[in-house]
């Protein structure tokens, strides 16, 4: 403490303490594997062959429509080009293309997701939609030009990678970067990180636009959140 009685040690403590919360890393998980979910669409691709089910929808189907509806908020044109980011079984570009959205492209690392989500996409009739096998993280500089940029966990399961998690939030944000033009739109939903954490991880190249609207819970008298859905305009 000062001649004046200010506790700096204190105030240093709290803000070490918020940096460590803001950029804390998860307990690595299988989930941050690419094996895993080459496992999980192989499944899914037999699956689809044999019974016609798609498989799971990220976070649920309130989520595509949560993210249409900032689209057509924010007045995005049907032509602009979006990217989907961990496309996986394709069902947001269906449910995108249905809205009438015409210039889409969905990548994955996983090459049975990239079969699976163009075979829901042949079913549609929406094979002109682009399906690509690429790993975002390795990308850099050679996906460019899109307009809008969504991700609905794939960011997540970066985060849970057990060998090089932080290298890898490195590397997908230079992606994100690279990508998205100058002013263009990146919506981001996520289980794992807070709107506090988000604003801090991409605080370097990106504004935060708009929080979308997520269903709450009580807990000790506190409102929260399950997942936290967020749009970033790139300015940098």
């Amino acid at each position: 403490m000062d001649s004046n009685g200010s506790a700096h040690g204190n105030q240093d403590t709290i803000k070490s303490d918020e940096e460590q919360y803001l950029e804390q890393d998860f307990t690595s998980s299988e989930l941050g594997t690419k094996e895993y979910w080459d496992d999980v669409y192989q499944r899914d691709l037999r699956t689809y062959k044999d019974i016609g089910d798609v498989g799971e929808i990220w976070f649920g189907e309130m989520s595509m429509h949560r993210v249409i509806k900032c689209l057509r908020k924010e007045n995005v044109p049907a032509d602009a080009a979006v990217l989907d980011i961990g496309t996986g079984n394709g069902s947001l570009l269906v449910e995108l293309a249905k809205s009438g959205f015409t210039n889409l492209t969905g990548i994955d690392y996983s090459a049975a997701a990239v079969e699976l989500a163009k075979n829901v996409l042949e079913q549609d009739d929406l094979s002109n939609i682009k399906v690509e096998e690429v790993d975002f993280l390795s990308c850099a500089g050679t996906l460019t030009g899109f307009d809008v940029c969504i991700d609905k966990g794939t960011f997540d399961a970066i985060s849970l990678n057990p060998d090089s998690a932080a290298d890898g939030k490195a590397h997908y944000l230079k992606a994100l970067q690279g990508a998205l033009t100058q002013g263009g739109l990146f919506l981001i939903t996520s289980c794992n990180w807070t709107k506090e954490q988000l604003l801090h991880f991409f605080r370097q190249g990106f504004a935060f636009h708009r929080e979308l609207p997520t269903p709450s819970f009580m807990f000790g008298g506190k409102t929260g959140h399950s997942v936290t859905a967020l749009a970033f305009k790139r300015v940098q």
